[in-house]
């Protein structure tokens, strides 16, 4: 299987790009970024210079992943939401003189194995998302989030925690959560939650 690139695609020479993975109109990867195989990269989605993306991963219409993110695979990032790569923003230095490259340092956001970032939220570097943590529409990631946490507003705060198939789980007793979709289990130990094997 080959890579499929939109003719108005922007993808520089010296990204890898992984065998099956699809790059949709307007898209840009930049120089250096590292793509898995079977990815798709919606319309309009950017991909900073240096970052990498795990296999299977989708990149909604218009996401924006600043460098130097880290994606692992199976990482959802939907529709315009942004993964930011500076603390402490600003277009001028205080003397007034535009900034260039070598007047910060980039600061990354990391997303676990199988995370979800929602429709327009933003993750404000450096934050890491936990594996298979779901971040709600809308929301502000301020602080890192823990694997299967539920995290929602702004700024984001965790309000329950989401299994594999990313829907919320079920308190069973005790210690221990269920996925109403899988039947998964899941035990909590203060503030983590750990899947059952």
């Amino acid at each position: 299987m080959t890579v499929n690139v939109a003719p108005t695609a922007d993808v520089d020479d010296r990204a890898e790009i992984g065998t099956g993975t699809r790059i949709w109109h307007l898209a840009q990867i930049r120089e250096h970024a590292t793509l898995g195989r079977d990815c798709n990269i919606g319309r309009g989605a950017y991909v900073g210079p240096g970052v990498v993306i795990g296999d299977n991963v989708k990149l909604q219409n218009h996401a924006l992943v600043y460098e130097p993110a880290r994606l692992a695979d199976g990482v959802f990032i939907g529709p315009a939401a942004v993964l930011t790569n500076d603390e402490y923003p600003r277009a001028i230095t205080p003397e007034g003189r535009l900034k260039t490259g070598d007047d910060w340092t980039a600061v990354g956001v990391t997303i676990g194995e199988g995370a979800a970032i929602g429709a327009r939220a933003v993750c404000v570097a450096p934050v890491s998302v936990g594996r298979w943590a779901l971040v709600a529409a809308g929301a502000v990631v301020t602080k890192d989030v823990p694997d299967f946490a539920l995290v929602v507003g702004v700024p984001a705060r965790r309000v329950g925690w989401v299994g594999r198939a990313g829907r919320p789980l079920v308190a069973k007793g005790g210690d221990i959560w269920t996925c109403p979709e899988t039947g998964a289990e899941y035990t909590e130990s203060e503030g983590v939650l750990s899947e059952i094997i």
